[in-house]
């Protein structure tokens, strides 16, 4: 069977696990901090902050950022639910925003719109979402929330590795935050690495990081010099600190990560030399198999990046034009071993926000919703594994 997505597990990565699980730290040991580091390097940003997974990242961003409800936030819809979800746990209000219909990437011109229907006055920030791997046009939105005075957080859940533009002639790293206050990244198993679960932030802000080391760790200080309450920290013969002490001064959260997930994630990463190549070159086979094809499948415009590290790849099939529902697609590829996904319905779409916020009209994520469909893409794949997806693809929809 071929699934959309797969872990990649080495024997270094099981070796390195137990190695950690036979020593004398599960969590709160020496080996966050070093995964905190590398990934920092890797991205080249002064701090990054490990977490339990992505949507605690995104949720420890919106309570540094200090969301309470009043707040508005822009949102892109052609997500997963966390995105929104994160902001919304502290009570703001989601502003969503249209897509690329070709693309499901969020634009400036999109967020433009956007921003017509916020309250300037409530807004307070503007997540993107660099969707499965590509990158959004970061100087333009930049600009934008420079304009309107609000931070701007990059959801790069999917985008670990990938880079973006800085200009004409110079590059990024998707998480150094040139551009944003803050990007959010996820581990889970089918993402470009893995911790199992795991989440990481970046930031350029030391006093940011500093806030979301507190808030994922219930809010708990043990710097006396940082104690309100003296009489409690400190001894009241000696006047010495007390070691068991511990002040709550803010409302925190239990978003650690263990020891033996980071240690993973570090071994993970390190093998980004062999994980971003193979994605790119299993991308480019995708790409010279189904380009000038048959107008009815078709991939994403976000594969044509070159500087992404793709952690998915997406086809847009006019499911009406081949006489098939995406459902019987999926079937009759399921058939033959081949696993797909749809990534995303938007947001907008669920429940929960159109009862909240009604019926929106955003007809760039309805239509790419409306054709897309993950295809296989993970490193342990074979040029020939392309070609067969490909192949059975073609077959089924009969281009």
């Amino acid at each position: 069977m071929l699934p959309y997505g797969r872990q990649s597990i080495c024997q270094a990565d099981i070796d390195e696990v137990t190695r950690v699980l036979k020593g004398d730290f599960l969590t709160t040991g020496p080996e966050v901090p070093s995964f905190e580091s590398a990934f920092a390097s890797y991205v080249d940003v002064p701090f990054a902050v490990a977490c339990a997974n992505g949507t605690a990242a995104l949720h420890l961003v919106s309570l540094a950022l200090g969301l309470k409800p009043g707040d508005q936030v822009i949102v892109p819809t052609m997500s997963f639910v966390a995105t929104a979800n994160g902001p919304h746990y502290c009570g703001a209000d989601i502003i969503f925003a249209d897509v690329d219909p070709d693309s499901g990437l969020v634009t400036a011109d999109t967020i433009k719109e956007a921003l017509t229907r916020a309250d300037l006055d409530r807004l307070k920030a503007i997540f993107v979402v660099h969707l499965t791997g590509a990158s959004v046009d970061m100087t333009g939105i930049s600009d934008l929330a420079r304009e309107v005075s609000v931070p701007l957080v990059e959801d790069a859940c999917h985008a670990v590795g990938s880079n973006y533009l800085l200009s004409s002639e110079a590059r990024g790293r998707v998480g150094d935050c040139q551009l944003s206050d803050f990007a959010v990244f996820s581990f889970h198993p089918v993402k470009t690495i893995t911790c199992g679960e795991g989440g990481m932030i970046t930031t350029r802000s030391e006093e940011y990081a500093s806030r979301l080391k507190l808030l994922r760790n219930h809010g708990l200080i043990r710097d006396s010099n940082q104690w309100v309450d003296e009489r409690l920290g400190c001894d009241e013969v000696t006047g010495e600190v007390n070691p068991w002490v511990y002040e709550l001064q803010v409302l925190g959260y239990n978003y650690r990560l263990t020891d033996f997930q980071a240690v993973l994630g570090k071994n993970q990463l390190q093998k980004m030399s062999n994980f971003g190549p193979k994605r790119q070159l299993l991308i480019q086979e995708y790409r010279k198999h189904l380009t000038n094809v048959s107008p009815n499948v078709v991939l994403a415009n976000t594969v044509l990046q070159s500087e992404a590290v793709h952690h998915l790849v997406s086809a847009l099939i006019d499911f009406s034009a081949i006489k098939k529902s995406r459902r019987q697609v999926m079937l009759e590829l399921q058939e033959y071993g081949i696993g797909t996904q749809v990534h995303y319905i938007p947001i907008h779409f669920q429940p929960y926000y159109r009862h909240k916020y009604g019926f929106l009209n955003l007809t760039g994520a309805e239509k790419y919703y409306e054709r897309c469909l993950s295809l296989p893409l993970f490193p342990d794949m074979s040029v020939d594994d392309v070609e067969f997806v490909v192949d059975r693809l073609m077959l089924v929809t009969g281009v």
